[in-house]
């Protein structure tokens, strides 16, 4: 895909929606196909997002004024009111997580990481929210593309991370596109890649092993067992995601290089009755 191409492929109206399912019921413990690991890995990351995805709205919004493009306003303006729903569902998921006995070990850490980012500047706070963000890409094509990462989860939850994992993908590239266009550049993103891949690796294996000990499978021989199979696989999260967090370090890397919205599709044209479309933007 060339330049142009690109372009004109992200630059398409982001719809907020409401996601309609009902989790005042629940779930099951190993909600994720009767595996520990992978409902714990996936519970990590949900955990992290009410603060993680305040930090990432921030720092785009924080880039607003610098920006002259209008039609890119309008993406941020629907990325924020995406992540804004991501952040609400999320922490009533959450909120159900706690009942389980599981809890979001490592917030302090997180609190204190995101007030001392306030005094970096605009660029490095995107530069941080863009390498999050490819992060969150990654698992989210996974997620749509390979049966073996949430094709056996259960309800509502199949359903929640499908959605999430839809929208991940649509606004892939907006603060990435945002840092770009206020001078952003190559060694101050590849920096703070490198510095996001150690928090995310360190945070994503102590929360995982947290929750897993929390729920008394933290010493299972079987839970490694699931965790080997699921990292190691073919198309399993190694496989899968290396060479997409290899791209990240080209100079060109733009995050449309892998066309994938084809997997949003057909589930927001089958699964119409899950969601509900709704106004304008949060005002950026």
């Amino acid at each position: 895909m060339n330049t142009n191409e690109e372009k004109n492929h992200t630059r398409q109206p982001l719809q907020i929606r409401q996601l309609l399912i009902d989790l005042s019921q629940g779930f099951s413990r190993h909600w994720l196909g009767g595996d520990a690991f992978r409902t714990h890995l996936f519970n990590a990351q949900s955990f992290s997002f009410p603060l993680g995805e305040q930090y990432f709205i921030d720092s785009v919004k924080a880039a607003v004024p610098l920006l002259k493009d209008e039609q890119l306003k309008e993406e941020i303006r629907g990325f924020i009111g995406q992540e804004a729903s991501h952040r609400h569902i999320h922490a009533k998921y959450n909120q159900h997580l706690n009942t389980q006995g599981l809890s979001y070990f490592i917030e302090p850490f997180v609190k204190w990481r995101i007030r001392s980012a306030a005094r970096l500047s605009v660029k490095s706070n995107l530069a941080v929210t863009i390498a999050y963000e490819h992060f969150t890409a990654i698992f989210a094509d996974g997620a749509l593309s390979e049966p073996c990462w949430i094709g056996d989860a259960e309800e509502p939850l199949k359903t929640l991370w499908t959605w999430h994992s839809i929208e991940e993908t649509e606004h892939k590239s907006v603060a990435f596109d945002a840092y770009h266009a206020i001078g952003g550049g190559y060694l101050r993103r590849i920096a703070w890649f490198l510095y996001v891949s150690m928090l995310f690796s360190f945070d994503t294996f102590v929360q995982t092993s947290h929750c897993l000990y929390r729920d008394g499978q933290l010493f299972k021989p079987r839970t490694w067992w699931q965790a080997l199979k699921y990292c190691l696989r073919p198309r399993g999260l190694l496989w899968f995601s290396l060479p997409h967090y290899l791209a990240y370090f080209k100079p060109g890397f733009q995050p449309w290089e892998r066309d994938n919205l084809h997997l949003t599709r057909q589930w927001l044209t089958e699964q119409v009755a899950s969601y509900r479309e709704i106004g304008k933007p949060a005002e950026a």
